[in-house]
């Protein structure tokens, strides 16, 4: 029996969120969600150390980190994550180009293939298995990015310019089911990508960096929408992330908008409308503070059915339009923006 379509609109309204400005522990000493954390950063604030205590905390703890580079010819996508009985590891490279794809995908058994710190910024991220090898530092001035696989490598630095913000928020599912994730975007980037031996050397002023993480203990199921951008229009360096389902009835959303470094929050849930049988129709997302439509240029489909979980994915790779309102009321316009829209449906 084929499974029922997921619904596809999202009612928006604002939420009353709370921004932390001093560093907080996400957990307690038993591993319970700590009420203090919940609400939203414009830096990583959250201490997430202790997401594996407590009862019942093994098998549902996942941590991941997650780095997309777009080019004016290529995206990069590194992918390293820990699901407690599992790890998951990837490369993946698209030429815009041409349309063509290379991945370089391995799993690990109880997360022995890969080092991932407790807490952002506290330490380097390693994969280490035959098909895949990813190295994430700190560095001065930003974050070093390398990988090598079979027929990729990448070594890029992901700048990170004086005063620049990235969105941080805390979405309480219940006191044993909640995630902390920072969704950092408009990193200008720079270095080079190898394809077959062959150097891309990324071209300056416009190749973006955006970085997904992600601490906490997700339910058995889950199923999200989201979108991101980043790039130059209008004058401004501009970046944003917007999403849905997944921490609705929260009282979180992991909506932002970025302009030159600057947050502004978007605390509201968003209405998505998208045909997911036909690829190529444009996505659409609106609220009080953002009218934005999407316009798919390339899908990425996939799917995985194993022990270590099952999981649907839809990723379409094309550019944003419309306007996005910062923190001050001024609508920013947002032009041909490059980026992506995703639907994803998981089970762990």
């Amino acid at each position: 029996m084929a499974e029922a379509p997921l619904p596809q609109a999202i009612t928006h309204r604002p939420l009353p969120e709370r921004e932390i400005t001093a560093p907080v522990l996400l957990t307690l000493p038993d591993g319970h969600l700590n009420d203090d954390a919940v609400g939203w950063t414009r830096t990583p604030l959250v201490v997430t150390d202790g997401i594996g205590r407590g009862p019942r905390a093994w098998g549902r703890t996942r941590r991941w980190e997650q780095w997309t580079v777009v080019t004016a010819t290529h995206v990069v996508g590194l992918s390293v994550s820990d699901v407690d009985y599992a790890s998951l590891q990837g490369i993946w490279l698209l030429d815009r180009r041409s349309g063509d794809e290379i991945t370089h995908d391995s799993v690990g058994v109880l997360g022995g293939s890969v080092a991932i710190p407790g807490t952002l910024g506290r330490g380097s991220v390693r994969a280490r298995t035959l098909p895949v090898r990813i190295d994430i530092d700190e560095v001065e001035g930003g974050t070093r990015l390398r990988a090598v696989g079979d027929r990729i490598r990448v070594d890029i630095l992901a700048h990170r310019p004086e005063r620049h913000e990235c969105l941080g928020v805390v979405v309480p599912w219940s006191r044993r089911r909640f995630l902390y994730t920072v969704k950092d975007v408009a990193r200008p980037a720079e270095g080079t990508v190898y394809v077959d031996g062959r150097p891309e050397p990324l071209p300056a002023g416009v190749s973006w960096a955006t970085h997904d993480h992600g601490r906490g203990r997700w339910p058995r199921a889950l199923a999200w929408t989201s979108g991101t951008g980043s790039g130059v229009t209008d004058g401004h360096a501009v970046g944003f992330h917007v999403g849905g389902r997944w921490s609705d009835g929260t009282g979180s959303a992991p909506n932002a908008l970025v302009v030159d470094g600057r947050v502004s929050k978007l605390s509201e849930e968003l209405t998505w409308d998208y045909a997911l049988d036909d690829e190529l129709t444009p996505w659409r997302v609106r609220g009080d503070a953002v009218e934005l439509t999407f316009t798919p240029q390339h899908t990425r489909s996939s799917s995985r059915d194993a022990k270590v979980g099952a999981s649907t994915a839809r990723q379409l790779l094309g550019t944003w339009s419309g306007r996005v309102r910062d923190e001050n009321g001024a609508w920013i316009t947002v032009t041909d923006v490059f980026g992506s829209a995703e639907e994803v449906r998981a089970r762990w």
